[in-house]
C-alpha cells in the first residue's frame, strides 16, 4: 500500500491576520495538518483535519484558534498538504 504523500508550507502571519488564513487554508481544501507556533518557534496548536471536516465541525477549534490570535503578536503557521 503506497504511503500517502505530503508537503509542508510555512506562513508568517500577526495576530489579527492568524484567523482569516487559517479560514482561507481550510476553504482551499488538501490539508492534513495545521500547526500554530509562536515567534520563538514553540508549538501553541496543532489541528489535525481529517477528510469533510467542515462547518460546525471545525468551528470549535477556529473559536480556539481566534482566543490564541488574540495572545500573539507575531505567529508561524505551518501546514501540511496532501499531494
Amino acid at each position: 500500500m503506497p504511503s500517502e504523500k505530503f508537503r509542508t508550507e510555512e506562513f508568517k502571519v500577526n495576530g489579527e491576520e492568524l484567523l482569516a488564513r487559517i479560514k482561507k487554508l481550510i476553504h482551499e481544501g488538501n490539508i492534513r495538518r495545521i500547526i500554530i507556533k509562536d515567534k520563538d518557534g514553540k508549538i501553541i496548536m496543532e489541528v489535525p483535519m481529517t477528510l469533510g471536516v467542515v462547518g460546525a465541525l471545525i468551528a470549535p477549534q477556529l473559536a480556539a484558534i481566534g482566543a490564541i490570535a488574540a495572545l500573539l503578536t507575531e505567529a508561524t503557521v505551518v501546514v501540511e498538504k496532501s499531494e
